[in-house]
């Protein structure tokens, strides 16, 4: 059985997703709709409420898309956008047409169906943008998840995506069902290019939570060094730091490897352990 705990996480990541695609935005009724089950009182839902306003998600309307974007970011965008201008600017019809082509394997309407969606991508970058991840590197990540989708359209494998919701491959193609549908095909890229944006941002997430233990475990390494070193009125060896501090010895080394053997009160040996 699912804990509390799991349920609440789970819940809010859908909650996420739906707003993403809902433009950014999601109503009380849907997010109290989303924990019913969990029985959560007012402050526990404006704990929630508190917890998507932080991610930029509108409560009933959309947040300012630009909100999230430094200076920089925003001169990014506008150097970015002005080199798309040149793009041609497709109507529905024809971004249909482009897609039963790409569908029937033609390339060159396959690169024409990616560029009308590269506006798209910045769109659905903008979304993302405040989360620890540079706007410049969301943009090209969705965009290699667009170029991907496409490919695998042209190729008649389909779009990974669709197989998530619910589709059932058809025997002997290779393909979901639902890649056979024109009308289905904006959605499955557009839901591969957020995918894309929200494995950076998470990956991102482990990586800085990685990083912030490695320099705990150094600092901590580095006080007690230079602690008895001011006692002692020189440096110290590791093995005097395990002695005096009870630390482990393997604690010590990893430490001293995780600074690139800088910690300034320790004594190095000549193969720097």
């Amino acid at each position: 059985m699912i804990s509390r705990e799991a349920a609440f996480a789970e819940g809010l990541q859908r909650i996420r997703r739906i707003a993403r695609e809902q433009g950014n935005c999601i109503s009380e009724e849907q997010v109290k709709e989303e924990f019913a089950d969990l029985e959560f009182n007012d402050t526990q839902l404006q704990m929630v409420y508190d917890y998507l306003e932080k991610h930029k998600i509108g409560m009933g309307e959309p947040a300012d898309p630009d909100a999230g974007l430094t200076e920089e970011e925003r001169d990014y965008l506008e150097d970015y956008l002005d080199g798309l201008e040149a793009l041609p600017v497709l109507g529905d019809g024809e971004k249909r047409a482009y897609t039963i082509s790409a569908m029937a394997g033609d390339r060159p309407a396959a690169q024409r169906l990616t560029e009308s969606y590269l506006k798209d991508v910045v769109g659905i970058a903008k979304l993302y943008a405040g989360q620890g991840i540079l706007l410049e590197d969301l943009i090209g990540e969705g965009n290699m998840a667009l170029a991907t989708g496409v490919e695998r359209l042209a190729a008649g494998c389909g779009v990974s995506s669709g197989e998530r919701d619910g589709a059932e491959g058809k025997a002997g193609t290779g393909r979901p069902a639902d890649t056979g549908v024109p009308d289905q095909v904006e959605g499955m890229l557009v839901r591969c290019i957020m995918d894309a944006m929200e494995s950076l941002i998470e990956e991102n997430a482990v990586q800085e939570k990685e990083d912030r233990k490695v320099a705990a475990k150094v600092n901590k390494v580095a006080d007690r060094a230079r602690e008895l070193a001011e006692e002692l009125h020189r440096k110290v060896t590791p093995e005097e730091l395990v002695q005096e501090t009870g630390m482990s010895l393997k604690s010590i080394q990893d430490a001293m490897r995780m600074s690139g053997f800088r910690i300034e009160d320790i004594e190095y040996a000549e193969d720097g352990i």
